[in-house]
């Protein structure tokens, strides 16, 4: 009778294929955190323009509701505050500054300005109709 002698294999992976799998999950990682932080900096970049567009409907309703005229004074006192136009003086999420302009603006300017409007594009792509 013929004995089979099998040969005795060691299951598991060498040091090269578990360094492979561990470069490519970091490398994933690091995919996803860069995705996250574009997600985050476009998020903050609509949130501060949702603020100017919304700044901007309050002095225009105070425009009509009082009958100002374009270039009458517009102090932020009038437009924010507990029972105005906005309850709550509106902050960048991104840690920017807001410039208010302080009168009634003429059609097609804003309002309000972010300080981040130019290095961050945290300003409305179009204000026709302002």
């Amino acid at each position: 009778m013929k004995l089979l002698h099998r040969k005795r294999t060691n299951a598991g992976l060498t040091l090269i294929e578990v360094t492979l799998v561990v470069a490519v999950l970091l490398g994933l990682i690091g995919v996803i955190f860069i995705g996250a932080t574009s997600y985050k900096e476009g998020s903050n970049r609509s949130m501060c323009i949702l603020h100017i567009s919304q700044l901007q409907k309050g002095v225009r309703a105070y425009q009509n509701l009082y009958q100002k005229n374009f270039g009458d004074s517009c102090p932020q006192s009038v437009i924010v505050g507990a029972g105005k136009m906005i309850e709550v003086a509106p902050t960048c999420p991104s840690g920017g500054t807001y410039t208010w302009l302080g009168t009634i603006p003429p059609l097609d300017t804003a309002y309000l300005t972010c300080s981040l409007a130019s290095a961050r594009d945290h300003q409305p792509r179009n204000t026709l109709g302002w």
